[in-house]
């Protein structure tokens, strides 16, 4: 009897060690994950593309006159100013022909001289009743013919005095000359024949396209402008460290049909001529700018099948799933129009092993967890 009440009371003890440890196994431990608050703060609206940069001025130098090239006076990648000789072709033929027509232009001055002369002498004469009227209208006639005449040698001269400057090829602007195309001895066609490059790098273009869905806004950025257009920050791909300031200085009056997209140029110094013309660039448009909006960084949020969410840390530690709508995103922050307000705590770590009502432990964020370890690291 003794040993049946032992072994009841053994029973009883292992269920109620069992029914201990379903409930330790119930509850599960609290998972750890990375949080931070919800914070006000300004917010750039922004528009990122790729644009190309291009060439504030550029043009192909070529010969308004046939010839053949006598020197080539400039270095490749030269920069070189306005007027400045690049191309001089052999001025031999020109200079021969300017001749000629100086010496018509001589003769034809002395015979309009003579005309005069004999149209004044039978004007007097006719006076005096010694010649007739038919002879002195023929005399008037000579005189016109002669002044013609001389009118057309000092064209014909001119003409040859600008072909004889056509033979020296100068820059139509400041900027910088590419390789050279032709070589002395080149034979040269009127504007046929392509001889040097010139672009003009200060200040560059960066074109760029923009879809159409953006056009309101951007005329209305455009707009609000104070006179100096709407601004971009340009950088290299792959290289954000550097940055160059900008401002669009033109719109496109048509969408194009194919891309349903719609050109943009901006101008940019480039004062140093770090850029170059065909180099590909990111452009950055600052459209708006969101005042004291609801910010989170951009690793809280999560996409689901109705959308963006957060998980939001209640005050017993529980998660909370929330669903959110997001406006704008700049610099690793996301500006949220609904679904949360200044000052909740979302989590940016470890929402794998989360579901709502699961409890969670804040854990230290990098920078705090190292400042807590220096002094330990430094003791040792």
């Amino acid at each position: 009897m003794k040993s049946t009440v032992l072994l009841f009371s053994s029973i009883l003890a292992l269920t109620a060690c069992s029914e201990d440890n379903a409930k330790k196994k119930a509850e599960a431990p609290p998972v750890p994950v990375t949080t931070a608050k919800s914070e006000a703060r300004d917010i750039p609206v922004t528009l990122k593309v790729v644009g190309r940069a291009e060439a504030y001025e550029s043009v192909i130098l070529k010969s308004r006159v046939d010839g053949q090239v006598a020197a080539v006076l400039f270095t490749e990648g030269q920069h070189v100013k306005q007027g400045e000789v690049l191309i001089r072709l052999d001025p031999t033929d020109f200079a021969a022909r300017l001749q000629q027509a100086e010496a018509a232009t001589a003769r034809d001055q002395a015979l309009a001289a003579k005309s005069r002369s004999d149209t004044a002498r039978y004007t007097a004469l006719k006076d005096r009743n010694f010649v007739s009227e038919e002879k002195v209208n023929d005399i008037r006639t000579n005189e016109a013919a002669a002044s013609a005449n001389l009118r057309a040698s000092n064209a014909a001269a001119e003409v040859a005095r600008l072909q004889l400057s056509y033979a020296t090829i100068r820059a139509p602007f400041s900027g910088v000359v590419g390789a050279r195309l032709v070589f002395p001895g080149s034979s040269v066609k009127i504007n046929e024949t392509p001889l040097a490059v010139v672009n003009r790098v200060r200040p560059l273009l960066v074109s760029f396209s923009i879809p159409e869905k953006h056009l309101p806004r951007l005329r209305d950025a455009m707009a609000a402008g104070t006179g100096s257009g709407m601004k971009v920050d340009v950088s290299l791909p792959g290289d954000r460290a550097q940055h160059y300031d900008g401002a669009v200085h033109f719109l496109d009056n048509a969408v194009d049909a194919t891309t349903g997209t719609i050109l943009m140029k901006a101008v940019l110094p480039n004062a140093d001529e770090k850029l170059t013309p065909g180099q590909f660039l990111n452009v950055t448009l600052l459209l708006d700018t969101l005042t004291q909006a609801v910010t989170i960084p951009d690793e809280a949020i999560q996409q689901g099948a109705d959308g963006n969410f957060v998980y939001v840390v209640k005050a017993d530690n529980s998660a909370e799933m929330r669903p959110i709508k997001t406006i704008a995103a700049d610099a690793g922050m996301t500006a949220v129009s609904t679904g949360l307000q200044v000052g909740e705590t979302v989590v940016t770590d470890g929402q794998l092993r989360l579901a709502p009502g699961v409890k969670v432990k804040a854990r230290e964020t990098g920078s705090k967890a190292n400042a807590q370890l220096a002094p330990a690291a430094t003791s040792k």
